[in-house]
């Protein structure tokens, strides 16, 4: 069906390309939130650094999964390194979790304690963040929808763009007002951003790692679908799950008419299986391994090995 999104044009060199340039400016930008730190004694600049080296370990994470997606597959790993992309989405999530509990607990600290901040200097170097961060999103945005690793390093960059926006929020209202207990309140709304958006993440990823039925395929209709085809009596053993983004997979014992086994039906029948996944649900499946059974093998399904 026209309608599918197959996936199978992302170049997973320009996805690396894209987290090479992502974390040389959240090096940088770190760097000089570093610096800004030492220069106004602002706290809240310190957090956000601290929140982007975090950050960058994410990044960092995601570049390397990338890299190994790169790498054929072999007989020792048939899928190559496509599994690799999940669990470091998998890591960034918790690291992003973390910073989120970080976020939220310094934001309560700082609203019983608030810090005494030069604004002006924490307010510049906010904008410098903001600036880098912004570079980096536009960077990303073409790659985000590609796999769940590009997905995790654009929240990555995006969480950072929060936490720059908090510190320039945060001055603007300290040098105005002097309420220096702003710092705390934005941090806070941060903290409850970040976590809602990470846990959802996560779970994705645990829904690959655990070899749940993707989402958008209903096994229930693909059984319909089959049952429907000629010549088919029974289908048992059906399974579906994804070895990494983009790269659905579903297997299952179809049993045949008997003499489909000896005429040759059964090739015919294995094509129409096969383009049957392929076309007719929202999510294409285009590796699929079907077993034709004979009637009689019914019986010795169940038999031990």
């Amino acid at each position: 069906m026209s309608g599918h999104d197959h996936n199978h044009a992302v170049d997973p060199a320009a996805n690396r390309t894209r987290l090479i340039l992502v974390l040389a400016i959240t090096v940088l930008v770190m760097a000089a939130e570093i610096i800004g730190t030492v220069l106004s004694g602002s706290l809240a600049l310190l957090a956000d650094a601290g929140h982007m080296f975090t950050d960058s370990a994410g990044l960092l994470i995601a570049l390397i999964a990338s890299s190994l997606a790169l790498r054929p597959a072999t007989m020792k790993r048939t899928w190559g390194f496509k599994r690799a992309e999940i669990l470091a989405a998998a890591l960034q999530a918790g690291l992003l979790l973390i910073v989120g509990a970080f976020v939220i607990y310094e934001g309560i600290r700082r609203l019983l304690d608030p810090p005494e901040v030069g604004s002006s200097l924490m307010l510049w170097f906010g904008i410098i963040g903001l600036a880098g961060n912004a570079v980096g999103l536009l960077v990303l945005a073409g790659g985000r929808k590609h796999n769940f690793n590009m997905r995790a390093a654009f929240l990555e960059v995006l969480n950072d763009a929060l936490g720059s926006v908090a510190v320039i929020v945060a001055a603007v209202v300290i040098a105005l007002t002097g309420w220096t207990r702003a710092d705390a309140v934005v941090s806070l709304l941060i903290g409850a951003l970040i976590i809602p958006r990470t846990l959802r993440l996560l779970m994705e990823t645990v829904h690959v790692l655990l070899e749940s039925t993707p989402k958008g395929l209903d096994l229930n209709q693909v059984r319909k679908h089959i049952l429907a085809l000629p010549h088919v009596i029974d289908v048992h053993d059906l399974h579906a799950s994804l070895v990494g983004s983009g790269t659905p997979i579903i297997t299952g014992h179809v049993t045949l008419e008997d003499e489909c086994l000896t005429d040759g039906h059964a090739s015919e029948i294995l094509a129409e299986l096969q383009q049957c996944v392929a076309e007719h649900f929202d999510v294409s499946v285009e590796h699929s391994t079907f077993q034709l059974e004979p009637a009689a093998h019914r019986d010795q399904e169940h038999l031990p090995h």
